[in-house]
């Protein structure tokens, strides 16, 4: 078995308890979708099912009060304008996350942000009470309903060093696990 960082690791082994199957690609820290595409045309051709996956871009934003985070994952190849992502959310004015909310809420640094970190959200013991929603996590996740349509996905697993594929319904059986507010928006009018 190969040996992977510790952040990595800690997804894997969330995904293997909970019975998640995962084909995991390694490569190069990817900052950018630009960079990420090149890797990717790999994963597409060598990816079980022949068609590849739907690979996501992901933000993490917060509201004008800092008290309510949103992670927001929608296909790789959408442009999403903020204003009216603001207006689709209905969640007052956003901007993005700092690093060190990234770390607190996710467990991510920035270029790493994908749904994976919500693994950091599950047990939210010792937050801040004004951050929590009333299911007692801190992130509302948004997700492009374009996700449920493909047979695969693909996030970073917490570093941006490797892309995990996980199939749609362990998609949808991940946000089960976490457990939190998750939302599939129509994105493919933003912008």
């Amino acid at each position: 078995m190969a040996s992977y960082n510790p952040t990595v690791q800690e997804v894997l082994d969330f995904l293997e308890a909970h019975g998640i199957g995962y084909e995991i690609y390694t490569h190069p820290p990817l900052f950018t979708i630009e960079e990420a595409l090149e890797y990717w045309k790999e994963i597409d051709r060598s990816h079980t099912d022949g068609t590849g996956p739907l690979h996501c871009k992901n933000l993490f934003m917060r509201n004008h009060k800092g008290n309510r985070h949103y992670l927001i994952s929608y296909e790789c190849h959408k442009n999403l304008d903020i204003h009216s992502l603001e207006h689709m959310l209905h969640q007052g004015k956003l901007s993005f996350a700092s690093e060190e909310r990234l770390m607190r809420c996710l467990g991510v640094r920035p270029g790493s942000v994908g749904m994976f970190g919500l693994i950091h959200d599950i047990d939210t013991t010792g937050a801040d009470p004004k951050e929590l929603f009333e299911n007692g996590h801190r992130v509302k996740f948004f997700y492009d309903k374009a996700l449920l349509g493909a047979s695969h996905v693909s996030f970073h697993p917490c570093d941006n060093s490797a892309t995990l594929v996980i199939r749609v319904a362990d998609f949808q059986k991940f946000i089960n696990i976490w457990g939190g507010e998750a939302e599939a928006l129509d994105m493919d009018n933003i912008g």
